[in-house]
């Protein structure tokens, strides 16, 4: 059995037992984030059995977190399934942010209900992570009834799957155990007035990350990003406190055991 290290957030989240520690905090429990400072905010990882809901405006990063979160774990050896209601998920960019193809199952369904529905599939089907991208503004088909997240959680907590919703506005209700607020920043610009010809160039745009409900954690704690096309900051080593200072998720090693592939494009009702 390995050991687990008691920290004081343990502690914070009601933990009683030796067995409670291992079971929510065991190092196979949870999925890596490599967005600093995101992985600051959710120091344990992306805990397996969860949904998590991350919710923002356009142009807020959502989707170039989600891309993150697909790479983060394809890298690793895990599998992942998109359910890409969006239909905002491009290859291209994906491989340039580190995600493994041949590790991720890509769905793209026509309504709320499709998605809530291929969801439930991949996550019994084992995938240990699945992603709803909800799109933008209005979501297609509505919000989708309570019992249908319940649901969903509770198909997460019996498969030790996670589960992160991606959407505009609130969606899931009280079925989501960790709450994200994503907010657009400010842009960071390259170039200027003395350069001949003159020009500017967009290097980044910047996202405020905040808990609004997590369990054991301080709401309202926030943190900032600054996003890249196809250089998504992350953190491999020693703490880089310069954001975008970080090598690309695509400078990861292959693994040298490849997994079962699982590349497929699936259009719902189709």
């Amino acid at each position: 059995m390995s050991a687990v290290p008691l920290q004081r957030t343990h502690l914070d989240l009601g933990l009683k037992t030796a067995r409670d520690l291992l079971e929510r905090f065991a190092p196979d429990d949870a999925l890596p984030i490599t967005l600093d400072p995101l992985r600051r905010l959710l120091p344990h990882g992306l805990l397996r059995g969860e949904l998590i809901e991350l919710h923002g405006d356009r142009s807020s990063g959502r989707f170039s977190m989600v891309l993150a979160t697909l790479a983060a774990a394809t890298t690793v050896g895990e599998t992942a399934a998109l359910v890409d209601l969006g239909d905002h998920f491009d290859p291209q960019d994906a491989t340039s942010a580190g995600v493994v193809l041949e590790r991720l199952l890509w769905m793209r369904p026509d309504d709320l209900r499709q998605t809530l529905h291929s969801a439930e599939t991949a996550i019994t089907g084992g995938f240990p992570l699945v992603v709803c991208d909800l799109g933008t503004p209005p979501i297609r088909g509505g919000r989708g009834a309570q019992s249908s997240w319940l649901r969903l959680l509770a198909a997460a907590r019996s498969h030790r799957a996670t589960l992160l919703v991606s959407t505009p506005y609130r969606a899931s209700g009280s079925a989501a155990t960790i709450v994200l607020e994503a907010r657009r920043g400010g842009a960071r610009w390259r170039g200027g007035a003395r350069e001949r010809p003159p020009q500017r160039l967009l290097e980044g745009a910047g996202s405020r990350v905040t808990i609004k409900k997590m369990r054991g954690s301080i709401p309202d704690t926030a943190g900032d990003l600054l996003l890249r096309r196809g250089d998504l900051p992350i953190d491999r080593g020693p703490s880089r406190e310069r954001l975008g200072t970080e090598p690309s998720l695509a400078s990861a090693p292959p693994m040298e055991r490849p997994l079962p592939t699982h590349r497929a494009l699936v259009r719902q009702g189709a």
